[in-house]
């Protein structure tokens, strides 16, 4: 519907549709215009005063050339020439507002017009200022943290598969490379020292599978000119192209081990106090049981001179009590001899009362007998270091938006209930594994900030579901599991997940968009069989889709025969690839009967498989998976083709039928759907106005936004549309008024039970009555006995298909049929009927 070229002053008042209609284009969020060939807009609505500070009225003494930016006119004029057609093209430009401002648009225009004439073009104009600022704002941040990793003193890497696939320059400095060489570097090999390579492959092994936190250790490398140095790196697991990866830093350490080194031989105290440069210094005489404190390790603990005598324990006393067993035990090998240095890290006291992280190092001075009779070295505080490696080891556990355990800590735990009920055979476990049903219509159509509220939303619900000492984790996207341990009672899994159900059916509030979620649960029960937890979590995923498969927002306790229900159904998958391929699939037609007339007026078109070893096997049991793997566009577009064919075959032989396709969902939203039908169509000369396409009323509402305009595009064509399963939806007189459909199906559900009378009639003489109100036709579908036939004759309606009239028929069948000329006998003769008209 084009918008009108002016507004009069007293205007006929329009139908509620169309006023409806007027109000929603008027106070839309977009500026909707239309303007004629010579580019003087002749209507504009609201928005185009928020948006370029034009009022209504000034924006009518415009033209496009007054407002589009200089740049942009060229681009515009050459569409008005040469590109516009009836079908939206976008455009991205910039406008000059009332006061000067530039505004960023995307734009969507076509030519309206009378006749075969162009008259003027239909636009819609979006603001997306903020979109250009966002994405120019996120640039400068790469940029910046970009320059900060080319820029540090620190050399920086990200190594995947033994190779390095980024180094910053000063890495490449530290080896001997010039900048321009970077890229030379190539494997970890050529800048390991040989002997130390297989330490180096085992730690990036470790790191990448996730058996190891983040961590550092050191190595010899090997610079270009083949000299050695000492390297200290820094990693942790990573993601990088899809796949693990080890990032880190590197230190070139070869001064601070020379100085090491230097410090082994040279003089103890001398040593002992370079090695303990700004930190604190300690003396312990072994021999009369003695400690010197220097004032910076004091201060280091906030006390003052005069505080710590030279008693061992003013040490010990202030070691946190988890900590003493470590250090104890560390002194004592040292102090043997069996180890070379002394080095342990420990939480102390501070007088504040909290405790700092402190790294200890120090050397014994023995005598001629090998015993200690010295022991000296430094105290150096870690706090900041020990902070920094615990948020990354809780990142690396847990998930970054939930906060809640991520898949590895929740293997981790899971691994260990299982070890443990190996010990101890009465120890029960579950795991329930949850998907929240239609998260990614949620997304779709309040973005992904919003999708993101929802899953941090559902996370704290769930954690208040669980008891203490069960996990509940984020999986990934909108999976969670929960592992349910140490239960007495056997249906305790069962009414965990019934409270999780309960807890997710409240509404959740995102920003004043309310917004209601449900899970399906599948849920695997811990037994002494599972060799590993992927089997077990793999075995709840199962559970879970059988839950989704019986209606979503259900559970499901996983069972042995659900393995060979998944394995039958991945085989109909791998065989309906080839199905069409192998011109195994073939179209059913089921008659449409006219029950005014008792004569064919169409049918509808349905897909079976001639499985080469099953048999043939009816939709139901192949469509969902043909669905959920996206096959469902080239079989839809084949059944498009082969139905077109078949009616015009019909049609050369002088009956003039039409012929309903059904559409799923994903070809809904495939832009290629109008050059298919028009294919179609061009291909067998069909004529348009046999040609009907049904959608569901389910499908409309998953893909409201896309579904519009596409329909709007197939009824230009001169294509009848058809809504299938009226009444089972939630939102079906607003999809009436909206899309205009030519034809509407009574679902099999209210037909049957037309025979009880009473209220059930009076559904279906409604759903007749809105019909009639929109000029819709009216099928009845899944007729069995005569007794619906009749009780659909005397509420008017039209037209009806159905097992009473026919089982849908081969090609040859239905097309005999139709050479029999065979009028189907009705209850109520057309007589009849006309006089319960009158």
């Amino acid at each position: 519907m084009t918008l009108p070229d002016d507004r009069p002053a007293e205007a006929p008042r329009p139908d509620k549709p169309e006023a409806d209609y007027r109000e929603l284009v008027e106070n839309a969020s977009d500026i909707i215009y239309t303007h004629d060939l010579e580019g003087r807009f002749t209507w504009v609505n609201k928005a185009c005063e928020r948006v370029t500070g034009y009022s209504v009225a000034e924006a009518m003494q415009l033209t496009v050339w007054d407002v589009i930016a200089p740049e942009f006119q060229k681009l515009v004029r050459d569409a008005l020439e040469k590109r516009l057609s009836p079908e939206m093209q976008i455009f991205d430009l910039e406008m000059i507002a009332r006061d000067g401002r530039r505004v960023p648009l995307e734009l969507a225009a076509r030519l309206i017009h009378s006749g075969n004439r162009p008259v003027g073009v239909q636009g819609i104009a979006r603001d997306v200022t903020e979109r250009r600022n966002a994405a120019l704002a996120l640039k400068a941040s790469e940029d910046k943290f970009r320059g900060l990793v080319e820029q540090s003193l620190i050399g920086c890497y990200i190594v995947q598969d033994r190779k390095f696939v980024y180094v910053n320059p000063k890495l490449a400095e530290i080896f001997g490379y010039r900048q321009d060489e970077v890229e030379n570097l190539k494997t970890v090999e050529e800048l390991t020292h040989e002997p130390d390579l297989p330490v180096v492959m085992e730690y990036l092994r470790l790191r990448t599978e996730g058996k190891l936190a983040s961590t550092h250790y050191s190595f010899r490398g090997k610079r270009k000119d083949g000299a050695l140095i000492d390297v200290e790196v820094h990693g942790a697991r990573t993601e990088f192209g899809g796949r693990a990866a080890v990032i880190g830093m590197l230190l070139d350490i070869t001064e601070r081990k020379r100085v090491e080194r230097a410090m082994r031989v040279s003089e103890e105290r001398y040593a002992l106090a370079a090695q303990g440069a700004n930190d604190g210094l300690w003396d312990w005489d072994l021999r009369e049981n003695r400690i010197f404190f220097s004032g910076r390790w004091k201060a280091m603990l906030g006390l003052a001179e005069h505080e710590v005598g030279e008693e061992p324990d003013a040490w010990f006393d202030r070691v946190h009590p988890d900590d003493r067993q470590r250090l104890f035990g560390d002194l004592g090998l040292h102090l043997e001899g069996r180890t070379p240095f002394l080095e342990s890290e420990h939480r102390v006291r501070h007088v504040d009362g909290r405790y700092c992280w402190m790294l200890v190092r120090g050397a014994a001075v023995r005598d001629a007998a090998g015993k200690a009779y010295r022991l000296a070295g430094s105290q150096t505080d870690i706090s900041t270091r020990k902070e920094a490696e615990q948020k990354l080891l809780h990142d690396a556990l847990h998930d970054g938006l939930t906060g809640l355990p991520n898949r590895s800590l929740f293997m981790d735990r899971l691994g260990q209930a299982m070890a443990f009920q190996k010990r101890r055979q009465d120890h029960r476990f579950a795991v329930l594994f949850l998907d929240l049903d239609r998260f990614k219509n949620i997304n779709e159509s309040l973005g992904h900030t919003q999708g993101d509220q929802l899953l941090i939303a559902v996370g704290k619900r769930l954690s208040r579901c669980i008891r203490p000492g069960d996990t509940v984790a984020r999986l990934g996207g909108d999976e969670f599991s929960v592992l349910v341990e140490d239960y007495a009672d056997a249906d305790e899994p069962l009414r965990i997940a019934e409270r999780i159900q309960d807890a997710l059916a409240a509404a959740h509030d995102l920003e004043g968009t309310e917004v209601f979620a449900t899970a399906s649960i599948g849920i695997a029960m811990g037994e002494p069989h599972y060799a590993q937890p992927e089997d077990l979590l793999r075995d709840a995923d199962t559970a879970m889709y059988r839950a989704k498969d019986l209606g979503r927002g259900r559970n499901a306790v996983f069972h042995a025969s659900m393995h060979a229900h998944a394995r039958a159904q991945l085989q109909l998958e791998t065989d309906l690839r080839r199905a069409l391929g192998r011109g195994e699939l073939r179209l059913n037609y089921q008659p449409v009967v006219s029950l005014a007339t008792g004569q064919i007026s169409g049918c509808e078109a349905l897909v079976t498989w001639a499985h080469p070893t099953r048999g043939v096997i009816p939709p139901g049991d192949f469509i969902p998976a043909a669905e959920e793997t996206g096959l469902i566009v080239p079989l839809g577009r084949w059944a498009l083709q082969q139905a077109c064919r078949d009616a015009r075959a019909w049609s050369d032989r002088g009956h003039r039928v039409s012929v309903s396709v059904n559409l799923s969902g994903k070809q809904l939203v495939q832009p290629e759907l109008l050059e298919h039908v028009r294919s179609a169509l061009d291909a067998s000369a069909l004529d348009a106005r046999r040609l009907r396409l049904e959608v569901t009323e389910s499908v409309i509402m998953e893909n409201a936004g896309p579904a519009a305009l596409l329909l709007t595009q197939l009824k230009a064509l001169g294509v009848h549309i058809l809504l299938d399963d009226f009444g089972t939806g939630y939102s079906s007189l607003s999809y009436l008024h909206n899309f205009r459909f030519d034809t509407l199906k009574i679902d099999r559900s209210f037909v049957s039970r037309l025979e009880l009378g009473g209220k059930h009639a009076e559904i279906v003489r409604t759903i007749v009555s809105l019909a009639r109100a929109l000029s819709m036709e009216i099928v009845a579908e899944g007729v069995e006995n005569v007794a619906q036939v009749t009780a659909l004759q005397l509420l008017h309606c039209d037209y009806a298909q159905g097992y009473l009239f026919s089982r849908p028929l081969e090609t040859s069948e239905f097309g005999a049929l139709l050479d029999s000329h065979h009028v189907f006998a009705l209850p109520l003769p057309p007589a009849a009927r006309l006089a319960t008209e009158g």
